[in-house]
């Protein structure tokens, strides 16, 4: 049977050191780090069974980044952290959504052995779901939408054309298809293969509703700040090994999308200006 794998992260050398003797004593295969940096090129290029880290090392918190790490390089791994402070109040719920147990400084090592033998027994409490882009964007569509329209909101320049809500967003649903469809296509980036006669109707129809150039770009820019903001806020649910893949491909596919109104719309100024 394999032996469990156990990282230690402690910025304080004799716990650390301490922690990792026990845990060795007890037949656990033990690796040891003694900050964040350290923990990370362990959990990057290493499979672990269990995390055992220190919450404050040496800023408050700092333990959750080394837990955020292994949810995303190892799901299945237990996540344990210590805390000299046994009274964590509404902190501790916040801290819970991360790890799987917080253990209270100093603990004896009959309990400590208990502690992590159960949780291995009862598995992570966290098990990360993992969505690829173009599901995240289909999933939130209509959050999406909403928080665009807010930005559109905040912007005088932009408001100043009177437009129902219904008028500013009809071309949105397409674009997050064409977005969609794009993220699945895997085509290079700079591709201009993929047309859509939305973004060319949007063009023209920005045109007739009064619109500028610059009012065209500025709602293309919220729109990207919005897809952003949205990656941000699942980012538990992302891969991260395609994750800078995706946000080229988004911000290319949404430039080449700007890029094809902007014709249209410059092609219907031209024909606006033709002698009657």
């Amino acid at each position: 049977m394999a032996m469990i794998r156990v990282l230690v992260v402690d910025d304080n050398e004799t716990i650390r050191t301490s922690l990792c003797a026990i845990l060795q004593r007890h037949g656990f295969e033990v690796t040891c780090a003694g900050d964040v940096s350290e923990a990370l090129g362990f959990i990057s290029t290493q499979k672990f069974d269990v995390l055992l880290s220190d919450l404050h090392m040496p800023g408050p918190g700092d333990g959750l980044t080394v837990v955020s790490a292994m949810r995303h390089a190892n799901p299945e791994a237990v996540t344990l952290l210590l805390s000299a402070f046994p009274q964590m109040s509404e902190a501790a719920n916040a801290i819970l959504m991360q790890a799987d147990e917080i253990l209270v400084k100093p603990m004896n090592v009959p309990a400590l052995i208990e502690a992590i033998t159960k949780r291995l027994a009862k598995g992570p409490l966290h098990r990360r779901k993992v969505e690829s882009l173009a599901t995240i964007l289909e999933r939130t569509k209509e959050d999406g939408i909403a928080d665009w329209y807010a930005g559109v909101e905040q912007e005088e320049a932009l408001m100043a054309v009177p437009l129902t809500r219904e008028e500013r967003c009809k071309h949105l649903p397409q674009l997050f298809m064409d977005l969609g469809r794009r993220l699945l296509a895997f085509v290079p980036l700079g591709t201009k293969e993929l047309k859509s006669e939305s973004a060319t109707e949007h063009g023209r129809e920005r045109r007739r509703q009064g619109y500028t150039a610059a009012m065209m770009v500025e709602e293309s820019r919220i729109f990207q700040v919005t897809i952003f903001n949205t990656l941000q806020k699942n980012l538990g649910s992302i891969d991260f090994s395609v994750l800078l893949l995706g946000v080229m491909t988004i911000a290319d596919e949404v430039d080449s999308q700007l890029s094809q109104a902007m014709k249209s719309y410059v092609a219907e100024s031209a024909q606006d200006a033709l002698p009657v």
